[in-house]
């Protein structure tokens, strides 16, 4: 059940990323055919040990499915439902740090239909209230998964930093 709900929001979140984006400038990647397989069967194993890694330490909390979470702010207010159209600040980065899309850099908070998202994002900010502050460790299943967007390669863990400001419905 979970694969068929990851299949249907990836693509919507794929051109939702792309709209997202639109004058930030990210660079595509060119791997070899021939090198491909062997570098995403890395990006995947290099994924997994962070994620590993990073589930050791004490402020960080794993759901059922993979997500990891760490909470840096708790608010107070509403939390959204899978429909909820949401407005905050994010920062997305790859594991070795790389920022590839910021609203903070663009100084503007960012509105989103929640099930338009990439499941990790669905699913831990369902678990905010307005006015949090969260960072999600979201291993590839729950991202892309064997799919490329811009700078994130195939079976990338990606890092968000999200500050939910409003719940609007």
């Amino acid at each position: 059940h979970l694969k068929v709900i990851i299949t249907s929001f990836r693509k919507k979140f794929l051109i939702l990323i792309a709209m997202m984006v639109s004058g930030l400038a990210l660079t595509s990647c060119s791997i070899d055919e021939d090198d491909s397989a062997a570098s995403y069967e890395a990006n995947m194993k290099k994924g997994q040990e962070y994620l590993a890694e990073n589930s050791k330490h004490e402020v960080i909390i794993t759901t059922e499915s993979g997500l990891q979470y760490e909470v840096l702010k708790e608010g107070d207010g509403k939390s959204p439902t899978i429909t909820s159209v949401v407005k905050g600040y994010y920062e997305g980065r790859l594991i070795d740090g790389t920022v590839f899309d910021s609203s903070y850099n663009r100084g503007a908070p960012a509105e989103f239909v929640l099930n338009q998202l990439i499941y990790g994002w669905i699913e831990g900010m369902q678990l905010m209230k307005e006015g949090s502050k969260y960072r999600f460790y979201i291993p590839y299943y729950l991202a892309y998964g064997s799919q490329s967007a811009g700078i994130i390669l195939p079976y990338s863990a990606l890092i968000f930093d999200i500050e939910l400001i409003e719940v609007k419905n």
